[in-house]
């Protein structure tokens, strides 16, 4: 009986079962299953040389995404760049580690900004982990000149990956006048906290943002772009998108997209 999961800790708030499931159902894997697996870093080696091994393949969930990728013996490109994994597919002799979180991030900057949009200016809110694959999927949109905002400079962590991308990366504080780098901005992606946002909200919400928080929903900086007349876009979009590529990486079947995402609004409902 084939069966995939996501693994992470806390891992009882993932979505991802919705997703797949709903997935399978949509298509007639009436033998397929999805599960959640309880695991922190330090276990997920030992797990993927183990039982992992009966899996069709993981979805891989925070603190886990660095571990999977030292844990595959092979790496796609995208995955090797961005430096983290959520996907694991076993091959011959191990795993193969690939990251989908820039497609998630791509697929919802498409439905914020249109099909045939060209956005030149992107500002990142934040420049943890999420970071990375949204350099990625804006270098795919067409994406040169990207603002990190943060409250230290972790440009080291990022450079490589910008030049590698041709991104013209520039770091700033948050003490900036983020009301203009804002109306400068064709797009936003936060990808802090909303806590860390508070009492910013008045000053970025001044274009179109992806927020990548799911819940709550609405996010303040979200109500306030979308108060000001600009689109909004949340982290359930990006979790979708980044979705469908893991399940036909499992299954070797084409995503039902729309099934999978009609269920995933109906939990958050």
């Amino acid at each position: 009986m084939p069966r995939a999961a996501v693994l992470g800790s806390p891992i009882t708030h993932s979505l991802s079962p919705v997703l797949h499931t709903a997935g399978y159902d949509a298509l007639g894997l009436e033998d397929w299953s999805y599960e959640r697996i309880e695991m922190t870093a330090d276990q997920v080696a030992d797990f993927l040389a183990g039982p992992g091994r009966d899996y069709a393949g993981f979805s891989v969930t925070m603190p886990n995404k660095f571990a999977a990728l030292e844990a595959a013996t092979e790496v796609t490109e995208r995955a090797r760049a961005i430096g983290s994994a959520n996907t694991l597919v076993p091959i011959d002799g191990g795993w193969r580690a690939d990251n989908t979180d820039c497609e998630g991030i791509a697929g919802a900057l498409r439905e914020l900004l249109g099909e045939d949009a060209r956005p030149r200016h992107a500002l990142i809110l934040g420049a943890g982990g999420t970071a990375r694959p949204a350099l990625w999927a804006l270098a795919d949109l067409g994406v040169r000149e990207v603002t990190v905002v943060n409250r230290s400079d972790r440009r080291a962590q990022l450079q490589e990956l910008a030049d590698a991308r041709d991104i013209q990366l520039a770091f700033v504080s948050f003490d900036v006048d983020l009301a203009e780098l804002a109306l400068t901005a064709d797009v936003i992606i936060s990808t802090v906290p909303s806590a860390a946002l508070e009492g910013l909200e008045p000053m970025l919400g001044h274009t179109a943002v992806l927020d990548v928080i799911y819940d709550p929903w609405p996010t303040p900086l979200t109500v306030r772009a979308a108060a000001n007349g600009y689109p909004i876009v949340g982290g359930h979009v990006m979790l979708a998108h980044q979705s469908f590529s893991q399940f036909e990486q499992f299954t070797g079947r084409k995503a039902p997209r729309e099934r999978m995402r009609d269920a995933l609004e109906g939990t958050l409902q």
